[in-house]
């Protein structure tokens, strides 16, 4: 099976998880959505992410963000695992699980997602079966995927960056603006190239012309 693309629907499936059982096309509806794979249950980079997860729901929340996570365990495993990383969580801040985990002991979802890891051969459980990498899709209301990443199981992900990346492709679909390096949500945007001047001059009045194909501008947002 190819790889998934930017701009691929996000295949459907249905899966048990720790919040019970889901279609996931059905589960996402009318929000936005981020999956994202752990190599297994008990380990200790995978502790700290979905510890932070958990703390930043209201982030997520206020993007009309849904999260997903899910991991080569079963059901029970996973609800054990929860426990852990609420206690170890509750070092930083109080910490509460709430967002689902997939059961996936099979690899069936992580084989359709294509996030197996290939390159580790240390990656792997037992039965010799590869875990999955650090993989992340964010999928839009539409079910296409807009963002994937993927991080060798030894690195931890940056949280910051997945929302900052949401936060580009929320305002790029409302505004008609792309974003520059390293940008944050209030700073300036760019004028997509899609935009003719005259349209700029009403659509951002306070634009300004960098170089014949850039053009930032401030942009109000909520």
């Amino acid at each position: 099976m190819p790889s998934l693309r930017l701009g691929n629907i996000a295949p459907d499936f249905e899966a048990q998880t720790t919040a019970g059982p889901i279609k996931f096309h059905d589960w996402i509806g009318d929000s936005w959505a981020i999956l994202f794979s752990h190599p297994g249950d008990f380990t200790p980079v995978c502790t700290t992410e979905l510890g932070e997860v958990a703390r930043r729901s209201k982030d997520f929340e206020k993007r009309n963000v849904k999260v997903i996570g899910i991991s080569a365990n079963g059901l029970d495993e996973h609800e054990k695992w929860v426990k852990d990383i609420n206690e170890y969580g509750s070092k930083v801040a109080p910490t509460e699980v709430e967002f689902p985990i997939i059961a996936d002991p099979d690899r069936k979802i992580s084989t359709l997602y294509d996030m197996l890891d290939e390159q580790d051969a240390t990656n792997r459980d037992a039965k010799g079966l590869p875990f999955t990498i650090r993989t992340v899709f964010v999928i839009d209301p539409k079910k296409t995927i807009r963002l994937t990443l993927a991080y060798p199981a030894s690195t931890g992900r940056n949280f910051d960056e997945i929302i900052r990346v949401i936060d580009s492709l929320q305002i790029g679909d409302k505004h008609r603006v792309t974003t520059p390096v390293n940008w944050k949500k209030g700073e300036d945007v760019i004028v997509h190239p899609g935009v003719t001047n005259e349209e700029a001059k009403t659509l951002f009045p306070q634009f300004s012309q960098h170089l014949p194909y850039l053009r930032t501008t401030p942009l109000k947002v909520e």
